[in-house]
């Protein structure tokens, strides 16, 4: 038999999707899973989005530009302004998700065995991306007890070697929800510039930021004109996760003009979801002042009935809408498939995200979980007594 590939091999599974079967099953059985764990949001996409698939007149279903239409590039760049981001449509390129665009961006600036350093836990798939590019990812660790706050500026150097071409940041964080300071992206600012490195920031929670805080953009700093590459998508900003178009964003030319060989070998974008996504930059401020207000609640809502349960530990997230939760267990994995094959409480149970595939580092997040606070409050108060008296038979 043809045998598979050593990087096929090594990619990982996703902590997010590998319990899905585990779900899938308990729902046969006639038990209700709350999902915790996937960012898929209940909020409404905005209906100017909808209409323009709805009502458009396309005839003929044809290829868009690879770098998407200039039309939305353009409004998309006038939607940056208002962030305090000064791009022009010709430092975007608009892709499949912001997954493709984190694809283009570690194969267009990386060669196979050249690293990339990551403040972990990190988004899971950071790990997958950089294995399909055949790069080692070099994590440097945030600890729940600090917030998952930056590490010191000296964790960083220590780990930088001559194959290193990149820091990489999700900011606001998945999975922690941490919001970087204004302190902490010029810190980042620095050692870039000192190293000859890029910086990578993946922005697409850019909206989601609480308790008056403030989104820092590595776009918006002066002098990273050469190493700042940002990652955006539309997903989660107007919960439309299934129109898979996200972009990347540099003032770096030759940078620019290489993620677009990229863009031209996969073709094009999806023309109706570029469609939505150039409708979807008419949605009035309102849409999100409501959206911001709601998630903020259930944030408050998720964190205080965590912090009641014995024996767990909650980082309070300021931006995004996940958290990272320590629970008394020894493998939150096992914990996460018992939870769905052998537990229910009134014919309910939860799905949540096992932290430790948002590490890198052998051993880390063994006890963790990551938690979406994407359902409405009442349901998350539920889901937290659920896991109590889950905790408690699992433990007894």
């Amino acid at each position: 038999m043809p045998s598979i590939s050593i990087k096929g091999n090594s990619m990982p599974q996703s902590p997010i999707r590998k319990l899905v079967p585990y779900a899938e099953a308990a729902k046969k059985n006639g038990t209700k899973v709350y999902h915790l764990n996937i960012g898929q949001p209940d909020i409404k996409t905005p209906q100017v989005a909808l209409d323009a698939v709805k009502n458009n007149a396309i005839e003929v279903l044809s290829y868009a530009r690879s770098e998407g239409s200039e039309e939305y590039r353009e409004k998309l760049a006038n939607y940056y302004v208002k962030n305090d981001i000064h791009v022009t449509a010709s430092d975007i390129i608009a892709t499949t998700g912001g997954s493709e665009a984190l694809l283009f961006t570690i194969g267009s600036i990386t060669d196979p065995g050249d690293e990339i350093i990551i403040p972990e836990p990190f988004y899971a798939n950071y790990n997958g991306f950089s294995t399909a590019s055949g790069v080692k990812v070099v994590p440097v660790i945030s600890k729940i007890e600090d917030n998952f706050a930056l590490p010191a500026i000296e964790d960083f150097e220590k780990l930088i070697t001559p194959k290193t071409k990149a820091i990489l940041i999700c900011n606001p964080g998945n999975p922690t929800g941490y919001l970087y300071s204004k302190e902490e992206i010029e810190k980042l600012k620095q050692i870039v510039l000192k190293h000859d490195l890029f910086l990578i920031a993946d922005e697409v929670y850019r909206e989601f930021t609480y308790d008056g805080e403030k989104h820092n953009s590595v776009m918006s700093l002066e002098g990273l004109e050469q190493h700042a590459i940002m990652i955006d998508s539309v997903s989660k900003r107007y919960s439309m996760c299934g129109a898979r178009i996200g972009c990347i964003v540099s003032k770096n030319k030759e940078f620019i003009n290489t993620a677009l060989k990229f863009a031209q070998a996969r073709l094009s974008p999806p023309t109706y979801a570029l469609l939505a996504s150039e409708a979807a930059l008419e949605t009035p401020q309102s849409y999100f002042d409501e959206v911001i207000e709601e998630y903020q609640e259930r944030r408050n809502t998720l964190i205080s009935e965590l912090q009641k349960v014995e024996g767990v530990k909650v980082a309070n997230p300021k931006g995004a809408f996940y958290c990272i939760a320590e629970l008394p267990v020894e493998s939150s994995e096992d914990f996460a498939q018992w939870i769905l094959e052998n537990f229910q409480h009134n014919n309910e149970t939860v799905m949540v995200a096992p932290a430790e595939g948002f590490y890198s580092t052998e051993g880390e997040g063994k006890n963790q979980v990551r938690i979406a606070y994407v359902l409405n409050k009442e349901d998350l108060k539920r889901c937290v007594e659920i896991l109590k008296i889950a905790l408690e038979q699992y433990n007894s």
